[in-house]
């Protein structure tokens, strides 16, 4: 039955639906869906919060919904963090005393329930503030706070039901700024629930679409803005600037032209010419970029009798990495004539995009066309 019959035959209400999802260890996984799509409560199964009526939930291959009251005590205390959207605090703690609070449970020692405390709220911007009350700070401090509670227990897995939807739209993008870099830091899986995309697709290595308890699409941010599987996805898609989503990688091209550093002048113009390119890009034997060298730079040469390509080989050019958004790639092509050039960490040369790749990309229209 569908979530609407089951409803009015029973009384019912199906809160999730033939889910079935596997989350890999460091990612940043991220549910998102409208109110009622049943994302906070297949969440809240993965704690125990709700206990579903059927189906088997694993962490780190330990069934939770197996677990004694004890072992699933152990698991909220040791290996599972929850951030809630309305921070949950403690009112009648300080900030220390709250951040600490799971280390008190865990029965940690009142020095080192301090020291640690102390470190995560440095960690989420809140040194000196360990001291106040929790209604002196504003609404973004004490998300900090919240995550720093959760941060303390060092757990292996971070639960966050939509952290940031309570705070104002400034301090919202913000904290989804700061909390990129902190888990470059930190290290954690992370199942982030959310009922924005553009925060899904800003954070998400994957995305996971919900609607009446079931998931509909489950991908990466471009594949879900790209392929969208349904006119579900695709009108949750449909105002998404494509430029802020997809990445360097997703629409660089092969060279048109590449040669092996020791190719002499006369046959890289040769392949210039055979090609119909105005640029050769010149690597060294393991596929390194060395520089890239022009058509005119070439003639040039050529006319004057020099046989040596590394004479004319130029390292004056954009280079990015492949994660790179698309949109943030519109200065390094307004500043050259040369396409840019996208490498890996040792430099090799993965591909390229042209002011006209780049161009199309950023002016296409929503029905893709």
């Amino acid at each position: 039955m569908t979530k609407e019959d089951m409803l009015s035959k029973t009384g019912h209400v199906i809160a999730v639906k033939d889910v079935s999802l596997e989350i890999y260890e460091g990612e940043l996984f991220v549910i998102m869906g409208l109110s009622g799509s049943g994302k906070s409560t297949l969440i809240r199964c993965i704690n125990g919060l709700v206990e579903p009526s059927d189906g088997k939930i694993f962490v780190d291959g330990e069934e939770v919904n197996t677990l004694s009251g004890v072992g699933l005590r152990e698991l909220r205390r040791k290996k599972l963090s929850m951030v809630f959207q309305h921070f949950a605090l403690f009112p009648h703690r300080s900030v220390i005393e709250n951040v600490a609070y799971g280390l008190e449970i865990q029965g940690v020692d009142r020095g080192e329930r301090s020291e640690r405390a102390l470190k995560m709220l440095e960690l989420v911007g809140l040194k000196g503030w360990e001291n106040s009350e929790i209604d002196e700070l504003s609404g973004g401090m004490q998300q900090r706070v919240g995550l720093a509670r959760a941060l303390a227990v060092e757990p292996e897995i971070l639960l966050m039901d939509e952290p940031f939807s309570a705070l104002d739209p400034l301090i919202r993008r913000q904290m989804q700024e700061e909390f990129i870099k902190l888990l470059s830091v930190v290290h954690k899986t992370v199942l982030f629930v959310t009922h924005d995309l553009n925060e899904a697709l800003k954070l998400g290595d994957r995305i996971a679409v919900m609607k009446d308890g079931e998931i509909v699409q489950v991908g990466t941010p471009d594949d879900i803005v790209l392929n969208p599987v349904d006119d579900y996805v695709t009108e949750f898609a449909r105002d998404v600037p494509k430029a802020k989503v997809l990445w360097a990688k997703t629409i660089m091209e092969k060279p048109g032209a590449v040669v092996s550093v020791g190719v002499g002048i006369e046959q890289a113009l040769q392949v210039m010419d055979e090609k119909k390119v105005s640029h050769l890009f010149v690597t060294d034997e393991d596929g390194k970029l060395k520089g890239v060298v022009s058509l005119n730079d070439t003639r040039d040469a050529v006319q004057r009798g020099s046989m040596d390509l590394n004479q004319i080989i130029s390292t004056d050019f954009p280079v990015t990495k492949p994660s790179r958004i698309v949109e943030d790639l519109v200065p390094l092509a307004a500043d050259s004539d040369i396409p840019i050039v996208v490498t890996d960490s040792k430099r090799k040369l993965l591909g390229i995009i042209s002011r006209g790749t780049l161009l199309r990309t950023l002016s296409e229209k929503e029905d893709g066309s």
